[in-house]
């Protein structure tokens, strides 16, 4: 039979101002189940910045936008006791990056309201912006200088010469691994409000040199023209590019991470240098193997933090990153927060200490260092998982992106004493009405005894004298980490899935992040075989406690997902179904068309030329006379990450063992599906796929929208 087309849910608003410490769903409102596109449409909010006397915060809010066909990212600001608004408006592009100027009164961001990103500012109480760049390569990121007469930034170098003139001549051809733009530092005054602006005032020598009849000896032509203050080049030089910078807050000198070029895999050759503003000195600080960057200052510009590889170069894939303490002056680094089993991130050094976020299995704290022993001290646990932060001039105030179980991202802001959340947004009003089911946290022991733990969604109504199909959805990284709450699903349908009648589990299978350097090194040279074991023994947990239904059973997961899919596909019969996203099917394959070489040496523990065994061992593609289970194949037509020869050579494999497959090209995508128009196709795709295994039904993909539907059914009426 054809399924029906799912109930248009109805969107509440989004923005609202609330004053307790937790956002709850209505449990009184009518439940249906939202459209895909209602789904794929929800606003997500992150990045805070808070102002510097910690009374008002920018943010940023990413809508979707079908008439274009992508996403939008927008600024939006919350005041103290005020109600949120949007602050800034780019047609056709992204407003990012707010960071406010060290006296509150300018609010610095990106946007590419021309053809490149340039430096925009804007008053915290709202009107017009105004650019103060005109970067012809565009701004890369920025930060104001401590006065706030200066802004700090990297940008592309232009083009060469040579190369455009090579094109001329011979078009179009790359030679790999040897050709990109490296990125400098730059400084700029700022000077807002400037009285007449540039444009303002006609500029004689710009219109004769459009006429021809430009006098280049011409005094009087020269002096008319304004134009913005123009940027000093403060770093240069063809052996290194850099990617991040700090100034000090004394203003006198920047700290900067830069690597040998930009291609991804010299992450590892990241430093770390110390720049004299004023006299343009360069002085090496950090030089040790292996990536070193994100460096932060201490208060009185005397010390730096960083996060390192800790000199390894082999095994940081995996590996705990390390955060180290060292003088301004050089000399031996000290190890801070040694006894934190996880990957340190968003560290902070503020007035009133070190702060940091890590993850804890599936909760995510704010946690203190102290700056002498080093030692760490959960400063903050509620709510369930911290995202991002950000603190006031004098470091008492902190503003956060946080979620617990039944919210979405909402932002929080707090005195650090006491520490009392307030939340300023009400993000999770959108799912208002919403058909969501629970989630929870299960526990279960793996084929060679490894405690694994996972995520099980269950329907609202949820019966625990019934067995209901069940669908594994497998995250990506392989240190990625799925944990309880709300969840959309990607290009997955969970939410209309548990609506139908399903149980839903998402494992964090061996290598994920949050439960140590240990947990995530369980998978090398034992991919997709301890990842099989994992799933398999989460599903026989769930059919033994009599749950699920063990003939009717699916499995899916995009990238490391993907892979551990196709590894399902050829290595077991147990599901009804499986889709592979943008998935490895074969590690040869894999290792020479991707471009992170690195990871496969790294968890293979060798290239294919030395070891062709445990490629083989490891590989779908070894076992695909096996294969019986009919298999989705989704991939992106441009994928560097996972190239698409893996899907092409799985959907071969499976025709010539005459096993049902369908593949299907995203075209000039990546490895995500980033535009709403085809993640929406995405799922429909799994949505028709596993309704005809799982269910038996036909599901014809609708061509006319929700909005053309309606008015087709009110002509009938």
């Amino acid at each position: 039979m054809k399924s029906r087309a799912l109930h248009k849910g109805k969107l509440a608003g989004v923005l609202v101002i609330v004053t307790t410490v937790s956002v709850f769903l209505s449990a009184e409102s009518e439940r249906t189940s939202p459209s895909f596109e209602e789904s794929i449409s929800y606003r997500h909010a992150w990045g805070p910045a808070i102002s510097p006397d910690g009374k008002s915060i920018t943010f940023q809010v990413t809508s979707t936008d079908w008439e274009d066909n992508r996403y939008d990212q927008e600024i939006w600001l919350v005041r103290e006791r005020e109600e949120p608004f949007q602050l800034t408006r780019t047609p056709k592009g992204n407003s990012t990056s707010p960071r406010w100027a060290p006296d509150g009164r300018w609010i610095a961001f990106l946007a590419a309201r021309g053809d490149k990103k340039q430096i925009h500012l804007i008053r915290p109480d709202g009107g017009e912006a105004q650019v103060i760049t005109e970067v012809k390569e565009g701004i890369n990121n920025f930060r104001w200088s401590p006065d706030g007469d200066r802004i700090a930034f990297t940008a592309s170098d232009k083009e060469e010469k040579d190369k455009k003139k090579r094109k001329k001549r011979y078009g179009e051809f790359a030679i790999e691994d040897d050709e990109y733009q490296l990125s400098h530092l730059w400084v700029v005054e700022v000077k807002p409000d400037p009285w007449p602006s540039p444009g303002e005032v006609p500029c004689r020598k710009a219109m004769e040199e459009e006429s021809g009849d430009n006098d280049e000896g011409s005094a009087e032509s020269a002096n008319d023209c304004l134009s913005l203050p123009k940027p000093r080049r403060l770093t240069e030089g063809s052996d290194f590019t850099v990617t991040n910078l700090e100034w000090s807050p004394d203003g006198a000198r920047i700290a900067f991470e830069h690597r040998k070029d930009p291609l991804i895999n010299s992450r590892v050759t990241a430093d770390i240098s110390i720049l004299e503003v004023e006299t343009g000195e360069i002085r090496p600080l950090v030089t040790a193997p292996g990536g070193d960057g994100g460096p932060v200052w201490s208060p009185d510009s005397k010390w730096l933090i960083y996060v390192s590889a800790g000199g390894n170069t082999t095994s940081d894939y995996y590996r705990n990153r390390h955060l180290y303490k060292i003088s301004v002056e050089g000399g031996t680094r000290t190890r801070l927060a040694a006894d934190l089993d996880e990957q340190p991130s968003s560290v902070s050094w503020t007035p009133e200490g070190i702060y940091l976020l890590a993850w804890q299995k599936t909760k995510r704290h704010l946690f203190h260092v102290d700056q002498q022993s080093g030692e760490t001290n959960l400063f903050a646990a509620t709510p369930d998982n911290i995202w991002s932060m950000d603190f006031s001039k004098d470091g008492r105030t902190v503003a956060f992106f946080g979620r617990s179980q039944n919210t979405l991202n909402e932002l929080y802001r707090s005195e650090l004493s006491p520490f009392q959340p307030e939340v300023l947004t009400n993000m999770t009003r959108q799912l208002e009405g919403w058909e969501l089911g629970s989630s929870e946290l299960i526990s279960w022991t793996s084929t060679d005894g490894t405690k694994i733990e996972g995520v099980l969604h269950k329907p609202r109504d949820f019966d625990p004298s019934r067995k209901y199909p069940l669908f594994v959805i497998i995250h990506g990284g392989p240190t990625g980490i799925d944990v309880p709450g709300v969840t959309m699903g990607y290009v997955y349908p969970i939410q209309h899935w548990l609506a139908k009648g399903a149980l839903v589990l998402r494992p964090n299978y061996r290598g994920s992040a949050g439960y140590g350097e240990e947990f995530r090194s369980l998978n090398v040279r034992n991919l997709g075989i301890g990842d099989a074991w994992d799933v398999l023994s989460g599903v026989d947990h769930l059919v033994g406690k009599g749950m699920a239904d063990p003939e009717r059973m699916a499995a899916m997961g995009w990238s490391q997902g993907g892979y551990i899919s196709a590894f399902l596909t050829t290595n077991t019969d147990r599901f009804r179904a499986i889709s592979v996203g943008a998935g490895i099917s074969n590690w040869v394959t894999y290792y020479v068309n991707t471009d992170i070489h690195p990871f496969t040496r790294q968890y293979l523990k060798a290239n294919p030329w030395d070891d062709p065994e445990i490629y083989a061992k490891t590989s779908p593609m070894t076992a695909i006379k096996n294969a019986k289970t009919p298999t989705l194949i989704q991939h992106g037509e441009f994928d560097k990450r996972v190239p698409i020869p893996n899907a092409y050579e799985l959907y071969q494999g499976l025709q010539d063992q005459k096993v049902e497959t369908k593949l299907i090209v995203y075209k000039g995508f990546g490895h995500g599906i980033n535009k709403p128009k085809e993640r929406l196709a995405a799922m429909w795709h799994n949505w028709q796929w596993f309704a005809r295994h799982i269910w038996g039904e036909e599901v014809e993909i609708p061509l006319a929208t929700i909005t053309e539907k309606q008015e087709g059914a009110d002509q009938d009426r």
